[in-house]
């Protein structure tokens, strides 16, 4: 059974880029709503309740068919989410890997496209910085989709959804982003990157 993680710092800690109503919302009603979906989804297939996400995600053609859907939408909002969450910290951080300046030019030409990923990003769905093959990509998906289903690794995601902005920014998401980024926690990027 997949259960909820913890944010790791309150509600209210990123404001004012992100306000706390919605961080309350987001993590604890919209993250939540897909981890009781995900686990209603595994319920009659006991072998693949044990299993980490990130395998059921990356061998996603292996589950059932009549579950395939719910555990891609459900299961991707669940890892995306997680991933999100440990993206952001109070204050941000200033340790910038050098693999991005390498793979974009600089930090301003990395955050121009991934920016750039979100804002274009037609309806709901997130921008990515990915690992795919030997190489730093940018990209987005559509609503949960998770870049695992198509071999290439998560290292940053911004949720480009409306409930991840709507409260305090309304229609405007570039200002979203825009202040999204004073939140980055390039620490855990640099993990991740490192791994």
């Amino acid at each position: 059974m997949f259960v909820l993680p913890e944010l790791g710092y309150e509600f209210g800690a990123l404001e004012p880029h992100i306000d706390a109503k919605t961080m309350e919302i987001h993590h604890d009603k919209h993250h939540a709503a897909y981890i009781e979906k995900l686990n209603a989804a595994l319920e009659k297939y006991p072998d693949f309740q044990s299993k980490k996400i990130e395998e059921l995600l990356s061998d996603i053609k292996d589950i059932p068919e009549d579950i395939r859907t719910a555990v891609q939408n459900n299961g991707g909002g669940h890892h995306n989410h997680t991933l999100f969450w440990a993206s952001m910290k109070p204050g941000g951080s200033q340790n910038v890997p050098e693999a991005i300046s390498k793979a974009f030019g600089n930090l301003d030409g990395f955050k121009a496209k991934m920016t750039d990923a979100g804002i274009t990003r037609f309806g709901s769905g997130w921008a990515w910085l990915v690992k795919s093959a030997n190489n730093l990509e940018v990209y987005s998906t559509a609503n949960q989709d998770s870049p695992l289903t198509e071999g290439k690794i998560p290292i940053l995601g911004l949720d480009v959804w409306e409930h991840a902005y709507y409260l305090k920014y309304q229609n405007r998401r570039p200002e979203y982003i825009e202040n999204w980024w004073s939140v980055v926690n390039w620490d855990v990027v640099s993990e991740r990157l490192s791994k």
